[in-house]
């Protein structure tokens, strides 16, 4: 392979196509895993007026499934990364970090506003793992997106400006 193929611009339609198909594959995996593991405990409010409950909401479900799928498929997304690629420390050490803040920011926040605009809503089981199966689908198509374009642009040369 020649340096101007190890350092071409990925295409953005081919990166976009591939970071769907991962995150089709993860909804159904983690939907099937949220039914498991939600199973009894029908129906289930989306969410409820109090920052700490004992009980099961779908979006506190959320929460913990969308960081712990932004920060582990950070980490597998670099190592699918073809080289010339950045180190992992600290480069995307921080990559994986900060995905997980901004899932847990996003989730908590679209949580807090459903709250404060519709109430607490009662759903069934199917409807909550739906939504838990979206949730996990979008996380990894948006961080394996995000990881692959951060990826190729910190492995490209800089530019001497003179």
């Amino acid at each position: 392979m020649s340096t101007s193929q190890a350092t071409a611009s990925p295409n953005p339609s081919a990166v976009a196509t591939g970071a769907i198909v991962s995150g089709v594959i993860n909804a159904i995996i983690n939907g099937a895993i949220q039914w498991y593991l939600l199973a009894g405990h029908a129906p289930l409010p989306l969410t409820v007026d109090s920052i700490s409950t004992d009980e099961h909401t779908v979006f506190g479900a959320a929460v913990p499934l969308a960081v712990s799928l932004a920060v582990i498929l950070t980490a597998v997304a670099y190592t699918t990364i073809k080289p010339p690629k950045p180190r992992f420390y600290p480069t995307f050490l921080w990559m994986t970090i900060k995905h997980g803040f901004f899932a847990l920011g996003v989730i908590v926040t679209f949580a807090v506003l459903w709250q404060r605009v519709l109430g607490s809503i009662l759903v069934p089981l199917a409807a909550a793992v739906i939504i838990l199966g979206l949730v996990a689908g979008v996380v990894a198509a948006v961080v394996n997106y995000m990881t692959l374009m951060e990826s190729h642009r910190r492995s490209q040369p800089a530019i001497a400006i003179r």
